[in-house]
């Protein structure tokens, strides 16, 4: 995996080797920083040139587990493995189906209001795609992507079958987002499944059947076959090293729990904030190191592990703890 190099003023450089860019910060010609997990070096000076290689990433779309790989004509820049959003649905129904039980209460309740979250497509399906185009547009702060590539993903219809057929519309409204924001800032070009399956196998390339699996061969493999279908170069991949990317989940602010404790009372639940901290913003503890911020219970904050999510501490005080930085998720390596 290539070191992401900045500019003075921000603007993504050609990446560089992990050896180099330790040469460069020794020196002081460039100051390491992290970006949400990714380690990156800015430089103090102008650099030698600003000629650009074409650079390209390859999204593999899935239902649980999703590949993204970078690739240049000479080098595979860096593979990222992200967990798909499967919980808004959920989550969107759990709270219809409380909504509609308080409407049956003998108390008083103010009127059915129209639904203003008039949306094309659901908000799991939304939840989904906004997801793929966070990490695009993140990646693309850090290496100097022009050209994305997606495997098209299509809905097998079945003949007859009304119902089989209609719940899959969702899926192509999201798919026609998706593709509309890419399109309006990067150069985009759509594969299709049997096409890209097609040339890895004329590059030599497995894939491995079990999907879950964070190896490069279940997901970054397809990104890279799209990326290098399009950018040519080596057929052999020059670095398999896999990002995981998990996103938090974060309980939304609700007025209490939905069933009431010993005694009938509710307690207060959900947010986004933990006494003055944004909630999944990282921070460095003394006796736990770099971890992030989590709930909060009776004027303590938790913190949790920056990699697995296990909980390290619930009675932290937010004065024992050092800002660093916010991140939407975690990132591990495999």
């Amino acid at each position: 995996m290539l070191v992401p190099v900045l500019s003075k003023d921000q603007q993504p450089l050609m990446p560089t080797t992990k050896h180099r860019a330790m040469k460069l910060v020794a020196s002081r010609e460039a100051t390491p920083f992290w970006k949400r997990g990714i380690w990156c070096i800015r430089l103090n000076r102008e650099p030698s040139g600003y000629a650009m290689q074409s650079v390209v990433i390859g999204v593999d779309p899935g239902s649980k587990k999703e590949g993204f790989s970078i690739v240049s004509e000479a080098n595979t820049i860096a593979n990222f493995q992200a967990d798909a959003v499967t919980d808004v649905k959920e989550a969107v129904e759990t709270r219809r189906n409380m909504r509609r039980a308080r409407r049956f209460r003998n108390t008083p309740c103010r009127k059915n209001k129209s639904n203003r979250a008039k949306s094309p497509f659901p908000p799991s399906t939304k939840a989904r795609w906004d997801l793929k185009l966070r990490i695009i547009n993140f990646l693309a702060k850090l290496y100097p992507i022009t050209h994305v590539i997606v495997e098209d993903v299509k809905a097998r219809a079945r003949k007859g079958c009304k119902k089989w057929n209609k719940s899959f519309s969702p899926l192509e409204v999201g798919k026609k987002y998706f593709y509309e924001a890419l399109s309006s800032r990067y150069i985009l070009r759509i594969r299709q499944g049997w096409e890209n399956s097609e040339f890895r196998k004329e590059l030599g390339l497995k894939k491995l059947n079990n999907k879950l699996s964070n190896d490069f061969h279940a997901h970054c493999v397809d990104g890279f076959c799209l990326a290098k279908w399009f950018i040519g170069g080596d057929n052999e991949p020059t670095s398999k090293q896999v990002g995981l990317i998990k996103p938090f989940k974060f309980s939304r602010r609700q007025l209490h729990v939905f069933q009431p404790a010993q005694g009938g009372e509710r307690k207060n639940y959900g947010s986004t904030r933990s006494m003055g901290f944004k909630r999944g913003s990282i921070v460095k503890h003394e006796k736990y190191g770099i971890c992030y911020v989590g709930g909060t219970s009776k004027a303590r904050i938790t913190l949790h592990n920056l990699f697995d999510g296990s909980r390290l501490s619930r009675c932290i005080k937010s004065e024992a703890v050092q800002f660093k930085a916010y991140s939407p998720w975690s990132l591990n390596y495999a």
